[in-house]
């Protein structure tokens, strides 16, 4: 398989269906496969070669779906740039990977300029904005224009199509290598469960150089529906776009969710967009609180949700909780807040230690055996031999199965709380706090304590008008978790530390409370 398939598919029986709507105006799969092909032309004129390293550092736009699928086009690998990264993270993620051009758009040609005078490889940098080129830059706009479209290459199998850095909060980030066929195989499972047809109007609100955008970009080639592109998540712009562009199928990680609904209840004008064209709301990259799924139910009625558990190095899904298991009765049985079953040819394990299955119910680490598993780390032998090691790929996640094979995600391991002796699952703290009426959103960590080890710390966030006291919080989770697992402090904040995809930075949390102390986490 290989990742343009999808593409040639389109090209051939509807290249005048809309391909892709971005800022108002549409691509048709004959234009956009044209440009692609062109800039393919031009990567190879500039000296690209089979299997170099080609990098974006850009928001969300045309050009970066033009870019993925025009990298593999001239035989290359993508290197999409986590645009949240300080400059010597992005060095260091250039310079590791050997990549020897760069794109860069509007929002990050200064830091460019920096990049490229430091980077010991970038050698062609790329101008992809609406301007004029800066010196020292090279128009993307005019290099299709100048170039004569090529064959594609048609890079597949077991290839490496990418090298998709991950990390890089606590130190340098790792790339983990994916291959043609681990990203194509993905985007068949979730064709398997129903996901995007020709008809499908998917929104693109999430960033493009996450894995999760990407996988869902490739599921939509193969099926031939329509992209629309917003260049960032913003909760006005995302409800404008499902009115304006009647988007039926859109992909959040739960802080995003949040931040909808909470921006629709407080701004009176958004009760007046029309959302009923949702068909389905896709959510993963952290664990939804049982309270905001059923506040997203009731704001998208009409909507199936449907949830992927997953990570970077599995391209990017395990498991799939399908919408058939958001209802009434799944919220009384409890299975509307697991992960649901693994993929297609994917199987998932709960071990312990020592590498073993435990016993269904039991928490260990969930590991994945498939055709999803990444090819390994990029120039990190000893780090993928222990990733993967046994030919399972070891998560970090804890987590549980249940009698009828539901998958519980707890926590990362690295995120448990040992107090007193006793795990505590941090997940698990979050979920009561969510239950509270005055709560967004919370997170739980570990504190030091002299006596305890660890002692439960929430940082709590409320909603818009609402009050509530640190007692107040203990006393609601002291009603429905065990007492060891009630947090023993309360800290109220304005907004917590997100990752790029939405997830809170709990070493950031962290990081005050062990200042100069042991801890054997990160």
């Amino acid at each position: 398989m290989y990742i343009t398939q999808g593409l040639h598919r389109h090209l051939q029986a509807r290249p005048h269906a809309t391909a892709i709507r971005y800022l108002g105006r549409g691509i048709t799969y004959a234009e956009f496969g044209d440009r692609v092909a062109r800039l393919a032309g031009a990567l190879k004129k500039l000296g690209v070669n089979s299997g170099d390293r080609v990098a974006m550092l850009s928001s969300n736009s045309l050009r970066y779906i033009e870019y993925y699928q025009a990298v593999p086009w001239a035989d290359a690998v993508v290197n999409p740039v986590n645009y949240r990264w300080s400059a010597a993270e992005i060095i260091y993620s250039l310079d590791d990977s050997q990549t020897s051009v760069l794109l860069v758009d509007d929002n990050y040609k200064d830091l460019a300029q920096r990049i490229v005078a430091e980077s010991k490889t970038v050698r062609v940098l790329i101008y992809a904005g609406d301007g004029d080129a800066p010196e020292g830059t090279l128009s993307y706009e005019q290099l299709i224009a100048d170039n004569e479209p090529v064959e594609d290459a048609r890079r597949g199998g077991d290839a490496l199509l990418g090298i998709f850095y991950t990390g890089g909060t606590t130190g340098f980030p790792k790339g983990v290598m994916l291959s043609h066929n681990n990203v194509a195989f993905s985007s068949l499972a979730s064709q398997q469960l129903g996901r995007c047809t020709a008809s499908t109007r998917f929104l693109h609100s999430m960033p493009m150089f996450h894995l999760a955008d990407f996988a869902a970009m490739v599921s939509l080639f193969s099926s031939g529906g329509t992209h629309v592109v917003l260049p960032a998540f913003s909760p006005q712009a995302v409800l404008e776009a499902i009115h304006n562009e009647k988007i039926d199928e859109i992909l959040l990680a739960p802080t995003m969710i949040q931040m909808l609904l909470d921006w629709r209840e407080a701004t009176p004008v958004a009760q007046d967009y029309d959302l009923s064209s949702l068909a389905r709301v896709g959510y993963g990259a952290s664990p939804i609180p049982p309270a905001l799924l059923e506040r997203a139910c009731t704001m998208f009625p009409k909507a199936g949700f449907v949830q992927g558990y997953g990570m970077t190095e599995l391209a990017p899904v395990a498991t799939c909780l399908t919408a058939e298991y958001h209802t009434p009765e799944h919220h009384i049985s409890g299975k509307m807040y697991s992960a649901g079953k693994p993929y297609a040819c994917v199987e998932v394990r709960i071990v312990d230690g020592q590498d073993r299955e435990v016993p269904r119910g039991t928490v260990g680490e969930i590991v994945v055996r498939g055709p999803n598993v990444m090819l390994g780390y990029w120039n990190k032998p000893e780090a993928t031999a222990e990733a993967l090691r046994g030919g399972w790929m070891h998560t970090g996640d804890g987590g549980y199965m249940d009698e009828d094979g539901f998958l519980y995600v707890c926590d990362r391991l690295k995120d448990m709380i040992v107090s007193g002796g006793e795990n505590v699952y941090s997940a698990e703290v979050e979920t009561a706090i969510a239950s509270h009426p005055a709560v967004a959103i919370s997170a739980v960590i570990g504190i030091p304590s002299d006596r305890w080890g660890e002692t439960v710390h929430a940082v709590v966030i409320l909603k818009p008008g609402h009050v509530a006291c640190a007692d107040g919080i203990v006393a609601h989770c002291r009603e429905r978790i065990a007492g060891y697992k009630v947090p023993r402090s309360v800290e109220f904040r304005d907004a917590l530390p997100l990752s790029n995809v939405g997830k809170v930075l709990k070493t950031e949390l962290r990081k005050p409370f062990w200042e100069g102390r042991r801890r054997g986490i990160s």
